[in-house]
């Protein structure tokens, strides 16, 4: 393959979790992180419905619960739950970023907003060596941000997490391919925080994505459970 296009074809793979162009929003800097923090152990994940209730794997015993804070909002919320029985406990918070442009129960291509939904959780990598991952950690420096975006986006990708959107499991998650075609996006990962929206990811802070990668466990079938709100509680 030319040079040009494999250049060309590993930028189509970040194209869904990073942005030099992209708006710098609001700081997650202050926001507190402990909200849906359950006042009792509940046997559902607090905030979600029964539309994607029902979506999570009755074996999966860890979700990630990323609660939006508007439509078009590109802050967030980011919960880790771990089940003991039959009831959920919250484990970690943090604030974090979404889509710059919100969210989407559509996401396509180049939309700047990430989708709703629940997906699983199956690979991880980055540019850094693997910190103890649970998951199957692919290092490359093929991960690294181009240098030509904004020097606060240079480490986005030093840690990530493949959200199972649009991709193949089972492969690094800057796999290129997309099983239902290109204009469904893909590429859309958790990864490192840079303090604002991202094209279509969710961001959190490195010591967050230290603490997932050793704690999500493909034996516990993690999955993401994703969105704003109002869409989460439908």
């Amino acid at each position: 393959m030319a040079a040009t296009a494999v250049l060309a074809s590993f930028l189509t793979a970040l194209s869904g979790c990073g942005d030099a162009e992209g708006s710098r929003g609001t700081g997650a800097t202050g926001r507190a992180a402990s909200t849906h923090a359950a006042t009792a152990a509940p046997t559902r994940i607090p905030g979600v419905g029964d539309g994607l209730q029902r979506r999570i794997p009755s074996d999966s015993r860890q979700v990630v619960a990323v609660y939006g804070e508007g439509k078009d909002s590109a802050d967030s919320t980011v919960v880790l739950y771990t089940k003991h029985g039959t009831t959920w406990q919250r484990e970690r918070g943090w604030a974090g970023h979404n889509g710059k442009k919100g969210w989407t129960t559509d996401h396509h291509e180049d939309d700047d907003r990430s989708p709703v939904g629940v997906f699983t959780l199956s690979d991880a990598g980055g540019v850094l060596p693997d910190p103890g991952s649970e998951l199957p950690y692919t290092r490359s420096a093929a991960f690294a941000a181009p240098r030509w975006w904004a020097k606060s986006y240079w480490h986005d990708f030093d840690y990530v997490i493949a959200i199972d959107y649009n991709r193949v499991k089972g492969t690094p998650p800057n796999d290129q391919t997309r099983p239902e075609g290109e204009k469904k996006g893909g590429g859309i990962w958790l990864h490192m925080d840079h303090g604002s929206g991202t094209s279509a990811c969710v961001s959190v802070p490195e010591r967050a994505m230290r603490y997932l990668l050793r704690t999500l466990d493909p034996r516990q079938r993690p999955v993401v459970v994703m969105g704003d709100r109002a869409d989460l509680a439908a």
